[in-house]
């Protein structure tokens, strides 16, 4: 596409909030930071995942192996434990008897409480520890808890594929959207707010989900688990341990209401300083040459402390959590640990079964510890995801048809029939306008700032839709058109030049990226450009920044011209392409862009009418209508709007002076300035 990428520099004061200047500014605004429910929005993010349904049913089923290991892992700690006591017991009784000998003994000595506890265990009176079983059951927890771990560690080497594969796509769908999204949006939105959104938000996102499903899915199923071993060692503990889980709950969910309002405020003020700085360092030489530097350091401070608040705000109520929930989760510790000493000494269960059961107990708070501990990366992840689905939510631009037209002839004539556009509804721009443009012709366009003269070229780009009438190019409706044919058939030229980080020849290729070396060459000759590129050290492959800074303005302009040569296009749009260079380099200017318009319909925007004397038709226009037309001598004879402006030009304007707070002194007006 021939099309020139302008420089979007907002026309802001500098530290000034709000959008891009521009035509449609007030047309779209910012969309309203509105939170939507955390369950909906979380739903959605998880939505995103379901094209890796194959690697989540993978992790999930890792996940139960896994965990079901780690469960099983006290018990047989227990177990080891009870192997331990009832060695310490069984070398205290009396060798050659039984267990239930000794059981009987200890209940004639009245001590029905040692008798139960040894029914209950494995005791061998007089033999004592056996280390060699000890070492059996050691061996295999150490077995179980280092294959939970490998399954854990492939469980979250598939889910990080999962994770970063579907927040891939999540990029890739807002570049799409924002490729078709229309003009206004982008001009109702700071750049540095939308490019937040885009990079930090999604970025943010991608965290939340790795930081946080794998942790969510363990922990969940570590619940289950425990909690139906617990209940298989004793129900009644287990009654215990869950009393827990409704305060655990109700605490979580009253922050977490609280703390998401301020995770949306977080990332609202993180984008909006964004904006601010990258405002300020776009104009950086604009806020020095006014000296505005403390207003912007002020702006910064005030926005930073925005964020400040909002963000410990956001982590402090939500760090409120985890605090909460060691204390529940202590308070059920002691308890169990008080009732178990009890049903020890009682000889309702054994020293193992408690010790597996308190362990248990840990393994049952730590998750839910764990989730609540989560809650401010989920939330900070479902906010910048709810400023994401913002942007894929935004209304889209018209789609193209589904049977487009096709351009059977390339003459590059633009007919206007009865057009009307208004960026606001209640605020006439252009109303009801009509013009031709034949082929071949230079059509220049002058008038006041805000007569409507971008307007109309960027209404031919379909940048904007009309609000009536059609524009039509040889004879086929731009509405019939798919815009990439449309703007493929037009070269655009601006004030503003954009040059991308490579090399000269790169950069004139882009106008026509199959273009050989030796059409690239051609089009650097016709345009000048040839000139100034011998005389580098690397010529065409010099490499210039992003920014070109390293080549002048001039030279820049040339660059741009070069490339919508190679473009070859049918219709040609010149936007101020010179307003911004010297006098010599303006000739040049002039003497490449003659040789750009030869043979092809051109549009050329210009203000210095000196420039546009041998246009084949310039059109005056003011408020949005053509009130002149003609040709540069016809319009000067006719003394009306076209002669206005030619005169204010090269006719050295005359004022009464008036001194401020005084009467108008007589004699004849004296010259201002």
């Amino acid at each position: 596409m021939s099309q020139q990428t302008a420089r979007a520099t907002p026309a802001r004061l500098p530290g000034g909030a709000g959008g891009r200047g521009g035509p449609g500014w007030m047309s779209t605004g910012m969309p309203a930071e509105k939170s939507m429910s955390f369950g909906p929005s979380a739903r959605r993010l998880l939505g995103r995942l379901r094209p890796h349904r194959l690697q989540l049913v993978a992790v999930i089923l890792l996940a139960v192996v896994s965990v079901g290991l780690s469960v099983a892992g006290p018990k047989i700690l227990g177990y080891a434990t009870d192997v331990i006591f009832a060695g310490l017991i069984g070398r205290q009784l009396p060798p050659g008897a039984t267990t239930e000998q000794a059981a009987e003994a200890a209940r004639a000595a009245g001590n029905d409480g040692f008798a139960e506890l040894l029914s209950r265990m494995d005791v061998v009176p007089g033999v004592g520890i056996d280390f060699g079983r000890l070492g059996q059951v050691l061996l295999l927890a150490l077995l179980l808890f280092l294959a939970a771990s490998l399954l854990g560690w492939l469980q979250g080497y598939i889910l990080n594929g999962a994770v970063q594969g579907a927040v891939r796509q999540l990029r890739s769908d807002v570049e799409a959207k924002l490729n078709r999204l229309p003009l206004p949006y982008f001009d109702g939105q700071p750049r540095g707010e939308l490019l937040s959104r885009v990079t930090n938000d999604i970025d943010n996102i991608a965290q939340s989900l790795q930081q946080t499903l794998s942790q969510l899915l363990t922990s969940l199923l570590t619940v289950v688990g425990v909690l139906a071993v617990m209940f298989w060692i004793s129900p009644l503990l287990a009654v215990v341990a869950l009393i827990a889980v409704p305060a655990s709950v109700l605490v979580t969910k009253q922050i977490a209401k609280r703390s998401q309002r301020q995770f949306i405020a977080q990332w609202t003020h993180t984008g909006a300083l964004n904006g601010q700085i990258e405002e300020a360092f776009t104009g950086h030489e604009l806020v020095k040459v006014f000296g505005r530097q403390r207003e912007v350091e002020a702006t910064f401070a005030a926005k930073n402390e925005e964020l400040y608040r909002a963000s410990f705000a956001a982590q402090f109520v939500s760090g409120i959590i985890m605090p909460s929930m060691m204390f529940i989760g202590n308070l059920s510790y002691v308890v169990i640990a008080v009732i178990g000493g009890l049903r020890v000494a009682s000889g309702a269960m054994t020293l193992g079964d408690v010790q597996a059961f308190i362990q248990y107990s840990r393994q049952f708070t730590q998750p839910l510890t764990q989730v609540a501990s989560m809650a401010n990366l989920m939330q900070s992840g479902v906010a910048s995801a709810e400023r994401v689905f913002d942007v894929l939510d935004a209304d889209e631009q018209s789609p193209d048809p589904a049977e487009p037209a096709r351009l059977t002839e390339r003459r590059g004539r633009v007919e206007f029939a009865h057009v009307s556009f208004r960026y606001e509804p209640e605020k006439p721009l252009i109303d009801d306008l009509s013009l031709v443009a034949e082929p071949g012709q230079t059509v220049a366009i002058v008038g006041p700032t805000g007569a409507g003269k971008t307007t109309l070229v960027n209404l031919i780009m379909r940048f904007y839709e009309l609000d009536a009438g059609r524009i039509t190019l040889d004879g086929v409706d731009l509405t019939e058109l798919r815009r990439d044919t449309l703007r493929g058939e037009i070269g655009m030229v601006l004030q503003d030049t954009w040059l991308f980080g490579g090399t000269i020849r790169d950069n004139i290729a882009y106008g026509n990226p199959e273009a050989t070396g030796e059409q690239i060459l051609e089009a650097a000759r016709a345009t000048f450009v040839d000139r100034f590129v011998r005389s580098l050290p690397d010529g065409y492959d010099t490499v210039i920044d992003e920014e070109g800074n390293n080549v002048s303005a001039g030279e820049k302009q040339l660059i741009t011209i070069a490339r919508a040569f190679l473009a070859d296009p049918s219709l040609l749009i010149l936007d101020e392409a010179t307003s911004s260079v010297d006098t010599r380099t303006e000739v040049l200017l002039q003497r490449a862009m003659a040789a750009l318009r030869a043979d092809r319909t051109s549009f050329v925007i210009a203000h210095r009418l000196s420039t546009i004397r041998d246009a084949d038709l310039i059109l005056v226009m003011e408020d949005g209508r053509i009130v002149e037309q003609g040709s540069h001598a016809g319009l000067l004879a006719a003394q009306g709007a076209y002669a206005r402006l030619y005169q204010a030009q090269f006719t050295q304007p005359v004022a009464d002076v008036e001194p401020v707070g005084a009467a108008s002194p007589a004699g004849p007006p004296r010259p201002r300035g």
